[in-house]
């Protein structure tokens, strides 16, 4: 036991290391595996790179991610992201924080329909970070909530995660995607809640008000939302209806935005030609960043650190909310180097039968588990979302980090309260289903 912490330590030195040098991060993410398994397994690591990066990439459901950053993309560069921003900004007028909700708003919206953190960051951020940025909002307030916000797309269902839990735990992927909605609103509550009280300590941060509007003027601005309403609306109606995956989502949803930026008279070649480029730029980086996860997880599990940390706990004995707390331990720890489908392959064969021991729901944990892969997401070294961000704001992730502080707290409580009222997560699988016998 002792020998693969000293292990894991190294590795993780090695790895603040290479990003303190500038190394890009993918570079560094493969280079820690590579020393991972030339040094301390009987692997071969120059075969197990080539199969990381084919079997990361060689996805139909990552095919989803770029064409979600196009559709970003093409509303970040006609006039629909502006006119969403007009439409809502006479009903937020009145709300401490005002405009600054939109990220929350959109990220648990769009999160619906992606199911992908990165793909709900990098769309929202392309939209939301310009537009507030222009009227005056504060940047770092902005950047925190969209870092953690987009984490809503692997909680509110469809949710690949989710599915992966799933048939880890063989339980019912119906009843954990309906226990995902409670806890994904409670979590926009808390996060919403924390901006409005941001700016009621700032006031001199937060754009003026407005002049009040008539509730006629409000009804007349409200028009602007309605392209990227009914393109949500037509989205989620097909996916809900099982007419389409996913990925099929993704690619009606870029012919939509194009279809609507076409019929405003928004679309030009120059601003086509440029949605393709950033969209290309953008998912090639995170496709690169995934290749290089994917090795650094095959080395994990060959050194089997993220398994001995798990029995390491089970050998403790502990009592029910004792292990709980230390579950959360491990799973923060295995998040700063594995992304969050790894952490839950890897420790399911040893964590699960631990759980159903001291008599914990397994949906409840399923639900438990995502918002702990959610914070792994805004966690240094390796929070994905931080990286995304970093490329699309240009500063440095530890700063993107530290942004994200407020809000990491947001998801540390929403793990708290869902462990004190655990109904919140099974009350509404149990009202649509009965409960489980």
């Amino acid at each position: 036991m002792l020998e693969t912490l000293l292990m894991g330590a190294l590795l993780l030195g090695i790895m603040l290391l290479l990003l303190a040098g500038g190394v890009w991060i993918a570079m560094t993410l493969a280079i820690v595996g590579w020393v991972g398994q030339a040094f301390f397994t009987n692997t071969l690591p120059g075969k197990n790179l080539f199969s990381a990066f084919w079997e990361s990439n060689a996805s139909w459901e990552l095919a989803a991610l770029p064409l979600f950053i196009w559709m970003g993309e093409i509303l970040f560069r006609t006039k629909l992201s502006e006119e969403m921003f007009e439409g809502l900004r006479p009903w937020l007028n009145r709300v401490p924080g005002r405009l600054m909700h939109t990220t929350i708003l959109g990220c648990g919206v769009f999160g619906s329909v992606s199911g992908s953190s990165a793909a709900t960051c990098a769309t929202i951020a392309k939209v939301a970070l310009p537009e507030l940025k222009r009227r005056g909002y504060n940047e770092k307030l902005a950047i925190g909530s969209l870092a953690t916000a987009g984490t809503l797309g692997i909680l509110i269902p469809p949710s690949i995660t989710m599915v992966v839990y799933a048939v880890a735990a063989d339980a019912s992927i119906i009843r954990i995607f309906l226990a995902g909605f409670l806890p994904g609103f409670l979590l926009m509550l808390l996060f919403s809640g924390y901006i409005g009280w941001w700016s009621l300590r700032h006031p001199d941060q937060v754009p003026p008000a407005d002049p009040p509007t008539t509730f006629m003027e409000k009804i007349r601005l409200s028009g602007n939302l309605i392209p990227c309403a009914l393109l949500i609306v037509f989205i989620v109606w097909v996916l809900v209806a099982g007419w389409a995956t996913a990925t099929e989502c993704a690619a009606f949803g870029v012919l939509g935005s194009l279809a609507i930026a076409a019929y405003g008279k928004s679309l030009t070649w120059q601003n086509f030609k440029d949605g393709i480029m950033g969209a290309t730029r953008t998912s090639c980086m995170i496709m690169f960043i995934l290749a290089g996860a994917a090795f650094l997880t095959k080395t994990m599990a060959f050194t089997g650190i993220p398994r001995e940390l798990a029995e390491w706990v089970d050998s403790m004995h502990l009592s029910p909310y004792a292990l709980i707390g230390a579950l959360v331990v491990v799973y923060l720890v295995l998040g700063t180097a594995l992304d969050g489908i790894s952490m839950i392959v890897l420790t399911s064969a040893v964590v699960l039968p631990m759980i159903q021991k001291a008599g914990f729901d397994l949906v409840w944990f399923g639900i438990f588990v995502v918002l702990l892969v959610e914070i792994a997401e805004v966690t240094p070294p390796v929070g994905f979302n931080l990286f995304v961000l970093q490329n699309m704001t240009g500063k440095d992730s530890n700063v993107i980090a530290k942004a994200a502080i407020p809000f990491f707290f947001c998801l540390v409580l929403c793990i708290a309260l869902i462990t004190l009222f655990p109904g919140i997560v099974t009350i509404l699988p149990d009202l649509v289903m009965g409960k489980e016998k």
